[in-house]
């Protein structure tokens, strides 16, 4: 990168680059010349943005919180409608897995930036806590609407899906891999506990029904 040029988004390129390091090389590997190495930038430019390393790794651990925060956000929206399945899926996979792999390999190296997401976006929302916690909370949203058994226990299976999850992501190469892999794990986990319920269909699910006998 020419001396003197702005970079827009800077912030963003030097936690990608953290993220390649981490999932590539382990977190042991990360330091500021390694970073900006990886982005492509000079040394010097992660420090004219964070005080040391340490504030680095802080705001990228809380900017990717906030990302799976945002995403668990949306889940209870989705209560009543659609397959319960599905929109269990679309949470958890809207996450890249390389997010998923670098957070947990960072914060299981360096425990004190747990404290510090928290201290900034609350409880439950380093690494996968979010999804958790929002995904506990959509099955019991789905049990009041009938659409899931009252004999499912939401937390038990909030915390299996994103074991499953977090599991294949640690062990699994292929993204595409652990995307499909997550979905018939979750299919197999939730399906026994859903109820059928006509009266909460949305047009996308009865468009791929045969049409009733005239």
């Amino acid at each position: 990168m020419p001396r003197g040029v702005a970079i827009p988004e800077i912030r963003q390129q030097l936690f990608a680059a953290a993220e390649r390091v981490t999932v590539r090389d382990g977190p042991g590997r990360l330091s500021g010349r390694a970073v900006t190495g990886e982005a492509g930038v000079a040394t010097g430019l992660l420090y004219a943005h964070f005080a040391d390393l340490d504030d680095f790794l802080a705001a990228y651990a809380v900017d990717r919180a906030f990302l799976v925060s945002a995403e668990a956000a949306a889940l209870r929206d989705r209560a009543g409608r659609g397959s319960v399945a599905g929109n269990l899926c679309g949470a958890i996979l809207s996450i890249p897995a390389p997010t998923v792999l670098a957070s947990a390999r960072l914060l299981v190296a360096r425990p004190e930036l747990t404290e510090r997401v928290h201290a900034v976006l609350g409880d439950k929302t380093a690494g996968l806590e979010a999804i958790e916690s929002a995904a506990t909370t959509y099955l019991a949203d789905e049990q009041r609407h009938d659409r899931v058994s009252r004999a499912a226990d939401p937390a038990a299976l909030a915390l299996a899906l994103v074991g499953v999850f977090h599991h294949l992501v640690l062990t699994e190469d292929s993204e595409a891999e652990v995307r499909t892999r997550t979905r018939r794990a979750i299919a197999g986990l939730v399906d026994p506990f859903t109820v059928a319920s006509p009266r909460h269909d949305t047009a996308a699910d009865r468009a791929g029904r045969p049409a009733p006998p005239a």
